[in-house]
């Protein structure tokens, strides 16, 4: 049985945070997040099917006024995004398996290729955050060669709606894209 409490409770908590400051949601979000992300028995099984031949990205809530939206992201091995940027602030939480994070920045003195400023592996329960200010440009994957891996996301908008940017790393050309989402239902919170 799912205990999609967890979930509602969640989306209640960080309702009430909508609206605050970045700095703010980055604290008190945060720590809801790893709470979410911290107990593996509450997302349904159809929002975490991993497809062959790319990662899918599954809307499970968006605030009505599109303040927020909470999204479960999975990756079956090997599988990564492009090199991409989100223009809203973002938590993601690593609910199963492992991801690894690339960080890139556009060199503000010249035209051309993006500079890589670090990577990072995110373990189950490990809490990411991007946004414009803090640095916003990145490449995930699955970091496991072997197994599925599943991350909670929260950013602030309605991401699959947002037109955003995918980057080329060797020239540092953009070409904008809206990611969407793979699923025509979301789970309902309310039953």
């Amino acid at each position: 049985m799912t205990n999609l409490a967890r979930l509602r409770d969640f989306v209640r908590s960080f309702t009430a945070l909508a609206g605050q400051a970045e700095e703010r949601i980055f604290v008190d979000g945060r720590a809801l997040l790893a709470d979410l992300v911290a107990h593996d028995d509450w997302l349904p099984a159809q929002f975490a099917q991993p497809a062959p031949d790319r990662y899918q990205q599954y809307l499970l809530h968006c605030d009505p006024l599109e303040r927020f939206s909470v999204l479960s992201f999975v990756w079956g091995p090997g599988q990564a995004t492009p090199l991409h940027d989100h223009t809203v602030w973002g938590m993601v939480g690593v609910l199963r398996g492992a991801e690894l994070c690339e960080e890139f920045a556009v060199d503000a003195e010249a035209d051309g290729p993006l500079l890589a400023t670090g990577a990072h592996r995110l373990a189950a329960g490990a809490i990411d955050l991007v946004s414009p200010r803090i640095g916003d440009i990145h490449r995930v994957s699955n970091a496991l060669a072997d197994a599925v891996s599943v991350s909670i996301h929260v950013y602030g908008a309605n991401i699959g709606r947002l037109e955003r940017h995918v980057y080329d790393a060797a020239s540092g050309a953009t070409s904008r894209f809206v990611s969407g989402y793979v699923n025509p239902v979301t789970p309902n919170l309310w039953a």
